[in-house]
């Protein structure tokens, strides 16, 4: 390898600065999709440290080499641990992205009018309900939190379940390939309280929170003033017509146009 250039005892190689180039610009990525956050502060004491082990092994400190190297051994683990809603959301928004779409195919609900007449319906009755459609891969986790039913989708199988006094309406209706999976399922709330200044409910937070952390759709009816709202991505939208929604179920399930990987980043910065 051709020498650059030695540094005291340091021999500086074409393949060093590229290595170095690289680490650096892996390190400045993460840190600006962690940039704002709790973990952020941590991932920064995570490259202090491994700093300083790089700097006592050049130096051949070996007592403290040997107490960092405790510490290094442990750091991918820790990682792991302590950065895992932002590895499962990178992972999420890759599994999103166009370019790998292709090898998981996501089926277009033929019913979409079915949901759009049935979210019309119930917001003209004021019965809230929140129905997740599962896009590429599967919520399994969150399916089995619920009551399994796997019957076929229908208008009027939804407003039954979504009927106030129904045992079932309270919680989410999964479907996925028009198919009813569960009702009356748990998801996960999003930490978003307000949008454009409105606070938000229990329904529309886990119909934002599933959004945010599985490839999903939610459609979301409110209970105080029917209107209806649908999440994708971790952004909600709310005052939907029934055409509206309806075109925007049948879009989503649509392959989008290749962004790459600066939409990925964009949507894990909104999603903070």
């Amino acid at each position: 390898m051709i020498e650059l250039f030695k540094i005291g005892f340091l021999t500086i190689t074409l393949s060093d600065i590229v290595d170095i180039v690289i680490v650096a610009f892996i390190v400045y990525k993460l840190y600006t999709l962690l940039r704002g956050t709790i973990a952020a502060q941590v991932f920064i004491g995570l490259m202090i440290i491994l700093m300083i082990s790089f700097v006592a092994q050049a130096i051949n400190l070996k007592a403290l080499s040997w107490l960092l190297r405790l510490l290094t051994d442990i750091w991918v683990i820790a990682f792991v641990i302590l950065f895992q809603p932002e590895i499962r959301r990178l992972l999420v928004m890759i599994a999103r992205n166009p370019m790998f779409r292709i090898f998981t195919k996501a089926e277009e609900p033929e019913e979409a009018q079915i949901i759009a007449d049935t979210a019309f319906e119930l917001s003209q009755q004021q019965h809230g309900a929140l129905i997740v459609l599962v896009r590429s891969t599967g919520i399994r986790g969150y399916t089995e939190t619920g009551e399994i039913l796997n019957a076929r989708l229908s208008k009027e199988l939804l407003t039954s379940i979504f009927y106030p006094r129904s045992p079932l309406h309270d919680g989410a209706v999964i479907v996925k390939n028009n198919v009813i999976e569960a009702a009356r399922a748990t998801l996960p709330l999003s930490n978003t309280t307000k949008v454009d200044g409105e606070s938000l409910g229990m329904r529309h937070r886990a119909g934002l929170g599933i959004s945010e952390q599985a490839d999903v759709i939610s459609i979301i009816v409110s209970e105080e003033t029917g209107g209806i709202s649908i999440a994708e991505n971790g952004e909600l939208s709310h005052g939907l017509s029934k055409d509206t929604l309806k075109n925007k179920i049948e879009s989503a399930f649509k392959t989008p146009p290749l962004k790459g990987w600066k939409a990925i980043i964009e949507q894990l910065r909104k999603q903070k």
